[in-house]
């Protein structure tokens, strides 16, 4: 039997104490035709001295600086030879034949550009994880939610999400990905840096006519916010700046001209109200997020990379507004939101 090669690339910056306990999980990996690869982003601890002593076996990429999540793994990822990547955080607790359902998944429809595993937690292993969950979507107005995550809210998993479905965007904790595909993309958006880069992605995969798939089959247990905690001013910074980056790059123009403003307004009501409830780091995020997205609009716009073509549109978008569904409807659950409505 012919098993195509698959690479499982872990950008790291300063994780040594990951490294040291996620990378044994990962070394029982039962997948015949693997290589493993440690892309260090300029990390300033004793990392990569730490791989060279205790695992000869990974292969050492080496950056001068941390270039982020994006450009480190455009980085590094021109450096690696595969049929598959896998893109897999530092803190991701893998299980034994995590890779063969994915890639089985993969080879028997070729239109699958990207999928993920079930992500679930690893502090409440009955959980899903925020990251990613069973796999996300997207709301009308760009908002990025999973099954079996909304918001805050993390469900519990009784296998209620347990069919291998398509899905808006794969979680880039752990991301399955066609290394040719990645390539006819252009890779991840630079200027993202980190946060929303692999939902960009997706979406240009899918107006491309590919598909982005969730196998549930297949499950990893993450940690989450090993690099930037929750509630970090740069975090909200980041995710307020791309989301808005990415849909000025990828809906059509007609869209863009009344959605962008409402998603705008939203995100003013939301810092507005974090100001009023003392909470001023997360109002100046935004205010930041905002005007580094005017920037970009006027200067940067042009060297992003967009759409490579529009042939299909996008699945597993939510015909409504999340926000309205959990803040005002009180929904808390996927299927609560969704029901059915794809």
């Amino acid at each position: 039997m012919s098993y195509p090669s698959v690479a499982v690339v872990i950008l790291n910056w300063n994780g040594k104490k990951y490294l040291e306990q996620f990378l044994p999980f990962l070394l029982k990996s039962t997948y015949p035709n693997l290589q493993l690869v440690v892309a260090d982003n300029g990390s300033t601890d004793d990392s990569v001295e730490f791989l060279k002593k205790n695992y000869p076996g990974i292969r050492i990429l080496s950056s001068p600086v941390n270039e982020g999540f994006a450009k480190g793994y455009n980085t590094a990822l021109k450096q690696v030879e595969s049929d598959y990547y896998v893109l897999l955080n530092s803190d991701v607790e893998v299980t034994p034949g995590w890779i063969e359902p994915v890639i089985q998944l993969m080879q028997r429809n070729p239109l699958i550009a990207a999928c993920q595993p079930k992500m679930l937690s690893l502090k409440q292993r009955n959980y899903f994880e925020y990251a990613g969950a069973a796999g996300g979507w997207l709301d009308k107005y760009g908002y990025p939610f999973s099954r079996g995550r909304v918001f805050d809210v993390c469900e519990e998993d009784s296998g209620q999400y347990d069919s291998a479905e398509m899905i808006f965007w794969a979680s880039g904790a752990a991301m399955f990905v066609r290394a040719d595909v990645y390539r006819e993309m252009g890779g991840f958006d630079d200027f993202f840096f980190a946060h929303q880069e692999e939902i960009d992605l997706c979406w240009r995969m899918q107006l491309a006519g590919y598909l982005i798939y969730a196998c549930p089959g297949s499950v990893v247990y993450h940690l989450g916010g090993g690099t930037l905690p929750k509630g970090n001013s740069q975090k909200t910074f980041l995710n307020y700046r791309n989301n808005l980056v990415m849909l000025c790059k990828n809906l059509q123009w007609k869209e863009r001209l009344w959605k962008i403003p409402y998603r705008a307004g939203l995100d003013a009501i939301s810092a507005w109200k974090n100001l009023f409830t003392g909470d001023a780091g997360y109002f100046l995020a935004v205010l930041r997020a905002h005007l580094a997205w005017m920037k970009w609009v006027l200067t940067k716009r042009k060297q992003g990379h967009f759409p490579v073509k529009r042939v299909a549109p996008p699945h597993a978008v939510y015909n409504g507004n999340i926000v309205w569904e959990y803040f005002v409807r009180n929904k808390r659950r996927f299927s609560e939101i969704v029901d059915g409505k794809k």
